[in-house]
């Protein structure tokens, strides 16, 4: 009889889980020994594998003696914490990894407190122990504190200690201890977590928690079995969270992993991880289960947005020139379907319909929706990212969203970063060195304080410091927030840039586009100087005389533009402007390209600041 364990790796971004779950899918015989396997084989998105981050959750499973231990590999950045939670109530047991240099990071504390709620009792491994700045033994004293800080259980407080390098494939339970191979990993896997506490004689039913979708099997739930055995061909229904029942049909397909893929099987018994195909409607957070089942199984509520886009129909004079997918129609469907597979994301339809307001955790889960989107082939106009505020039921008071903001930075630059952060009304909590010269700094800063931030507080440190951010909780309203000091460049007129006339404006700002680059009216085309937006001709060649010189025309040298990815785009543009993403393009444009239209609305908002 084979035994079960369910485990999930939970850290902070950047931490190493996923090269973990490389490590020990190699040394349990997953793959052949002749068998040429990618690094981070779980990050299997373009998106993960270009950015380096796990964006969805993913289940795996390896076989150590007569156990099958699965393993969930789950996202570390805090914009993709619905998939964390979710993830958990699948699990017995977490292994929480932590950096032996960085420590316990926003992340950490955020996952961490996730898994100490659910009851569950964490194995600490202290990952890149083969690091030249680690410090294995002040780290363990300051996970200690989060733990007391998290008001852990006597039980979860009593926690193993692993040391490990991920990367080299090793793991030991003392310093002293042979570096040879995971082994005291499994072994402390084995005996410390427990094996499900199920009922295998009551009717089938699990718990929905990961929602895919598969090119020949199409929606694919996974879930973990809570009682009961699953078997294919038995008569099943979905009920949702209030107990209505969502569908009624068979269980035709139902997989297991093995590995890091996903096989067929006839049947599964309670407190097994498994994937079901087949339901149309059925989502996450629901009951499947025979038809029997009336009570829905508890999941946990998942944190509300905090964040929202419009998302709109691109209406640029270049629109449908690089994209397939352009219209409402295409860009709705494809938003709810995102919304029924990503708890975290709500979408809305405006009164326009052409328009949708999508909500998300922040800019970064957001960046990668629209990049998603955009590389399958659709057009957009994308709109600066807006907090969405609260009222205290009590008071009426406004509340605003507010992140826990983590610096690590040089001791020379402590000063810039709290002056800035300051501006942006922010409070700072506690200020302690970190050793090697650095500064640990923790802010209470509003959501919307931080919008636009990332790039400012990498070029005032100078690209050393670390940044890392926490949704805290409400808080109230703390006033105006200065945005953006600079006007825009925009162009007057739709052709091609000239090298020669981008030449002649280079002392008018910083320029965003390149020679030979499509430009339209209402583009904007760089960052003025001073405070007001510039009405510029980019398109302006040399004019040409029959008059000849002896001296020699001045050369044009170009200073290079300014190049932004699509989440600094978002985070820079002002509430008149707009970000027109293409399959090809990242263009910022002004949201009404006519110049007498911009005119007159910039009159009518002064007249009404007036009055104010």
């Amino acid at each position: 009889m084979t035994q079960i364990r369910n485990i999930a790796i939970i850290a902070h971004v950047d931490h190493g889980k996923t090269t973990l779950v490389d490590a020990m899918l190699k040394q349990t015989g997953t793959f052949r020994e002749n068998q040429e396997v990618a690094t981070c084989v779980m990050d299997s998105g373009d998106l993960e594998k270009e950015r380096g981050i796990t964006i969805l959750a993913k289940c795996t499973s390896v076989v150590r003696g007569d156990t099958r231990i699965n393993i969930v590999d789950t996202p570390g950045h805090a914009d993709f914490g619905g998939e964390v939670e979710r993830v958990l109530s699948m699990v017995d047991g977490v292994v929480l990894l932590v950096d032996a240099a960085e420590g316990p990071m926003p992340q950490t504390k955020f996952v961490l407190m996730k898994a100490l709620n659910l009851g569950l009792r964490p194995i600490v491994l202290i990952n890149k122990i083969d690091r030249s700045d680690a410090r294995p033994d002040e780290v363990v004293n300051e996970v200690f504190d989060l733990f007391v800080a998290l008001e852990a259980s006597d039980a979860q407080l009593d926690f193993p200690i692993l040391y490990a390098s991920g990367r080299a494939g090793w793991c030991i339970k003392d310093l002293k201890d042979e570096k040879n191979n995971l082994d005291p990993l499994f072994e402390t896997i084995l005996s410390y977590v427990e094996a499900p506490d199920v009922d295998k004689d009551a009717p089938f039913s699990m718990l929905a928690t990961i929602l895919s979708s598969d090119a020949y099997l199409g929606r694919i739930l996974t879930g973990r079995i809570y009682s009961g055995v699953a078997r294919v061909g038995i008569p099943i229904k979905a009920i949702n969270l209030d107990g209505k029942v969502m569908e009624q049909g068979r269980l035709t397909k139902l997989l297991s992993y093995q590995g890091i893929k996903r096989v067929p099987i006839n049947e599964a018994e309670a407190g097994d991880i498994i994937c079901i195909a087949g339901l149309e409607h059925a989502s996450v957070s629901d009951t499947i289960g025979e038809l029997a089942i009336t009570t829905p199984i508890a999941s946990t509520p998942v944190d509300p947005p905090t964040m929202a886009i419009t998302i709109s129909v691109n209406d640029s004079p270049l629109a449908g020139k690089e994209g397939t997918k352009v219209t409402s129609r295409l860009i709705a469907e494809r938003l709810f379907a995102e919304a029924e597979s990503n708890v975290a994301i709500s979408v809305k339809e405006t009164e326009t319909k052409d328009a949708f307001e999508v909500g998300g955790r922040g800019e970064l889960q957001l960046g990668v929706l629209i990049e998603t989107m955009r590389r399958e082939g659709f057009e957009l106009s994308v709109s600066r990212p807006r907090v969405l505020f609260h009222t205290d039921p009590n008071t009426g008071e406004k509340l605003e969203p507010m992140e826990e903001v983590l610096v690590d930075v040089d001791e020379e630059f402590t000063g810039v970063v709290v002056e800035k952060i300051s501006l942006r009304k922010g409070e700072m909590k506690d200020m302690r060195p970190s050793g090697g010269g650095k500064t640990r700094i923790i802010f209470h800063v509003p959501s919307r304080g931080l919008i636009g931030y990332q790039s400012e507080f990498m070029t005032d440190t100078r690209g050393t410091g670390i940044m890392n951010r926490l949704f805290h909780g409400y808080g109230p309203y703390k006033g105006d927030i200065p945005g953006r000091r600079n006007g825009a460049l925009i162009s007057t007129d739709m052709g091609e840039a000239v090298a020669y006339a981008i030449w002649n404006l280079q002392e008018r700002g910083i320029m965003f586009i390149n020679p030979q680059e499509k430009v339209y009216a209402g583009m904007i085309v760089g960052e003025h100087s001073r405070d007001n937006d510039l009405e510029i001709n980019v398109l302006k060649g040399k004019q040409l005389t029959n008059i000849r010189t002896t001296s020699k025309d001045e050369a044009v040298r170009l200073i290079p533009p300014l190049m932004m990815t699509l989440e600094q785009m978002m985070s820079y543009i002002e509430s008149d402007e707009l970000v027109e993403v293409t399959p090809k393009s990242l263009r910022l444009r002004k949201k009404s390209l006519d110049a007498n239209e911009r005119k007159r609305m910039s009159r009518d908002a002064k007249k009404e600041k007036e009055a104010s």
